[in-house]
């Protein structure tokens, strides 16, 4: 259990976003728990994190300036929120969760926790005007080319 112990926080946590887990019942309780047990807060803390890590990617990595104190304190607070949930918030599930359908249950899981945070990222006014701005861009008589006259134009 040491070892599992130590691979659920790395591959759990990192993998959020980037895997296709099948969830079966007892990963879907624990998915359940873990939205329902975080705060907005908490999500927030999670998306910074997500953020943080992903401005390390060289593609983007000129676009925002993130120090190693703040990803630090983005590793501890999110480290911290994982602790809780896993062995406070959410114990039984978790246990159940990994019992049943392994460690991969850790990570559907905390994937889905890290979707409904991202939803609630972009769901912000802020963002989706940021967004929105893509439209002056769409050239959209060549989409009817492909798609038809839409509905609105």
């Amino acid at each position: 259990m040491k070892n599992l112990t130590l691979k659920l926080p790395v591959t759990g946590l990192l993998l959020l976003l980037c895997i296709n887990v099948h969830a079966g019942l007892y990963t879907d309780d624990l998915s359940r728990c873990l939205v329902e047990s975080t705060t907005t807060e908490d999500k927030l803390s999670l998306v910074r994190w997500m953020f943080a890590a992903a401005t390390l990617h060289p593609a983007v990595k000129t676009l925002a300036a993130i120090s190693d104190k703040q990803r630090d304190e983005a590793n501890k607070r999110v480290g911290e929120l994982f602790i809780k949930l896993v062995t406070e918030s959410c114990r039984d599930k978790a246990q159940k969760a990994v019992s049943y359908e392994g460690g991969t249950a850790i990570q559907g899981s905390f994937q889905i926790l890290g979707q409904v945070a991202a939803r609630e990222l972009f769901a912000s006014p802020e963002v989706s005007a940021g967004m929105a701005g893509l439209d002056k861009y769409i050239d959209k008589k060549k989409l009817e080319t492909v798609f038809g006259k839409t509905p609105g134009n």
